[in-house]
């Protein structure tokens, strides 16, 4: 497994933690959206800044698709 995919994973993870919601309710989420991809591409940045970042741009990204 690629150092991407494993953050991928921790990120999904962590996420659905600060949703108060599983994992795969969340991916689902990102699936009906089409943002996993997005999402799992944007590792460059989100690995190097902190979680609460990336949720606030993941929370942003939902927000305009729906």
């Amino acid at each position: 497994m690629g150092k991407e995919m494993e953050f991928f994973i921790f990120l999904l993870e962590q996420y659905a933690a600060y949703k108060q919601t599983t994992a795969d309710k969340v991916l689902k989420q990102w699936d009906e959206l089409e943002l996993t991809d997005f999402i799992y591409d944007m590792y460059e940045l989100y690995h190097i800044e902190r979680l609460e970042n990336a949720f606030a741009d993941i929370d942003r990204l939902i927000a305009e698709k729906q």
